[in-house]
């Protein structure tokens, strides 16, 4: 090995087929060298990380570096005007793999971190309102208000008293600021205002707005002040009452083929209960494995996307059919076989807090849904609204699952309106009963299992007797 002089290195002999190393390959490497060095450098300025959830940032969203997911999550939350109950103690942890187990947590760190809700387009369309509209703090007073609603209610109120004027719009009146209906507008400067709300709801429902879709009112608003605008006779949309009949053809009505007879003076035991229960499940999962197959959209989604929604909600869908179309014979002869169920003093000294809690929101709900009388062209609509939950981690086509969101909430919507047009709070009550079944179905995971048939022969017994009151 000897030095070479004109290429400043060391010069090698060709051996066994290895070429030496020239000047040529030298100015190579050292340019291949720069050229890592500075891409090292662009991938370091570009791997900012989201502030929510610690994922890739995609740029400056809403005020805040941040996710294409939690920029989504965001949108939906502060535009739907959703209200998330967290089943621990309100810390959860938020990280890429699990920001989607608590939508709680998940918003309040969005607003704790400073995302920006005046930076939203009041038309929910992409894009924001505003670039140069920054990150915002605001005090733990304002926070708790926006995670309880009271928020979105002062802002409805508050958009009657100014002429209609809005901050937010909501896939349940799709009115946004400069269009929604004034108590004292008149019918034809109606017309004119809500043209923007007839062209966006036109892109989830597909067909023309008919006359009488001038006179939806505002979904928050618009209860509250009913005496204001008197409810306008109107027919159904053709286009609603083909989409409302296609899912009542999905669903199976039929009553459960689960025994649940039992003869007199029989006792049965913790482990008969258990097991039936157990069948009783079996039955209703198997159900709506069926309904999926059957649904006006299953075509438009992948089975990788409708096994990620239905491994998520069965336990929802399950407890808004008993609550519903299966509540006779939940609340009637399940009721009946639990009675002759005799909980031990030891089963009954190892209840739970957290069982407590599930019965007392699950006969809460009972009442609720005795008390609006739910048909079932209104649960096969919320059934599908409830499925159809873009914020469920592993999905491939979000947003298409979006726009079939908002084609059905649109959908009860407007059947309601029609079906019962002086029960004006009617659809808002029909949605603030979803995120309460998610709610206590999150919670019934938790429960463990040998406390179930007690939970289940405490909640039957106080409703059924409720009902037997009224």
């Amino acid at each position: 090995m000897e030095i070479d002089k004109r290429t400043n290195g060391y010069k090698y002999e060709e051996r066994n087929g290895i070429k030496p190393i020239g000047s040529t390959d030298v100015q190579h490497l050292e340019s291949s060298s720069v050229l890592q060095m500075n891409s090292v450098n662009n991938d370091r300025t570009d791997q900012r990380t989201c502030l929510i959830c610690g994922d890739r940032a995609t740029g400056l969203h809403y005020g805040i570096i941040s996710c294409e997911g939690c920029k989504g999550f965001f949108k939906r939350s502060i535009c739907n005007k959703r209200v998330y109950r967290c089943s621990r103690d309100k810390n959860c942890v938020m990280s890429r793999k699990q920001r989607n187990r608590c939508q709680y947590c998940r918003l309040l760190k969005c607003l704790q971190m400073g995302m920006n809700r005046k930076a939203i387009r009041e038309d929910g369309m992409p894009g924001g309102r505003n670039k140069s509209i920054g990150p915002v703090q605001i005090s733990e007073e304002e926070i708790e208000r926006i995670m309880s609603g009271q928020e979105f209610e002062e802002e409805a109120n508050n958009s009657w008293s100014n002429n209609g004027d809005s901050d937010h719009s909501s896939p349940g009146n799709g009115i946004s600021e400069g269009n929604q209906p004034s108590p004292v507008s008149t019918p034809s400067s109606r017309s004119m205002e809500l043209n923007g709300y007839t062209a966006l709801r036109d892109q989830f429902i597909g067909t023309p707005v008919t006359a009488h879709y001038q006179y939806l009112p505002h979904l928050f608003s618009y209860a509250a002040h009913s005496g204001l605008l008197p409810p306008q006779p109107r027919n159904l949309d053709p286009q609603s009452h083909t989409l409302v009949s296609q899912l009542v053809g999905a669903e199976d009505l039929e009553p459960l083929g689960t025994p649940m007879l039992i003869e007199d003076g029989y006792k049965v035991t913790q482990a008969e209960l258990f097991a039936l229960l157990c069948r009783l499940a079996d039955e209703l999962l198997f159900r709506q494995i069926g309904w999926i197959k059957k649904l006006p959209f299953f075509c438009e989604l992948s089975i990788k996307d409708y096994t990620c929604l239905l491994s998520s909600t069965w336990q929802e869908l399950i407890l808004l059919s008993s609550l519903t179309v299966y509540d006779r014979q939940i609340f009637g002869d399940l009721a009946d076989v639990t009675s002759k169920y005799a909980p031990s003093d030891d089963e009954l000294q190892r209840f739970s807090e957290e069982g407590m809690e599930v019965m007392e929101r699950l006969i809460y709900l009972f009442r609720k849904f005795q008390q609006l009388k739910v048909s079932n062209e209104e649960y096969v609509c919320m059934k599908a609204i409830n499925f159809l939950n873009q914020d469920i981690g592993g999905l491939t086509n979000v947003s298409q699952l979006e726009q079939l969101n908002k084609r059905y909430w649109y959908v009860c919507q407007d059947y309601t309106e029609f079906k019962y047009p002086h029960q004006t709070n009617r659809f808002p009550e029909l949605m603030m009963c979803l995120p309460e079944i998610r709610y206590i179905a999150g919670k019934l995971v938790n429960i463990p299992l040998e406390q179930l048939p007690l939970l289940f022969k405490a909640v039957l017994h106080s409703c059924k007797a409720s009902a037997s009151k009224e």
